[in-house]
């Protein structure tokens, strides 16, 4: 039997920003299908690279119907300086 990865219709998806002060105010955009799960790997140390040695909250997250879906949001959220300056600066 091949190995395949059944996504459930229930499977939900989110896209996420998290944010901290230290060393530096910054922001980081991510997509989950459990944001408190992720939130918890980059808070000690396994998330992304560059969210290593700080301590993130949750800023923003919306669901999304789909995996491609989150992607592109994230993609987009990336791009959005305003509302990643506008977060940041609710951290300070």
């Amino acid at each position: 039997m091949p190995n395949t990865i059944n996504i459930s219709k229930n499977m939900r998806f989110f896209v996420y920003i998290i944010g901290t002060k230290h060393p530096k105010a910054r922001t980081y955009v991510g997509w989950s299908n459990d944001v408190k799960k992720r939130l918890k790997a980059h808070n000690e140390s396994k998330g992304a690279k560059f969210t290593r040695g700080s301590e993130w909250k949750l800023l923003y997250q919306e669901e999304l119907p789909s995996k491609s879906e989150a992607m592109r949001r994230e993609i987009y959220l990336k791009k959005d300086r305003q509302l990643r300056l506008k977060l940041r600066n609710k951290l300070i």
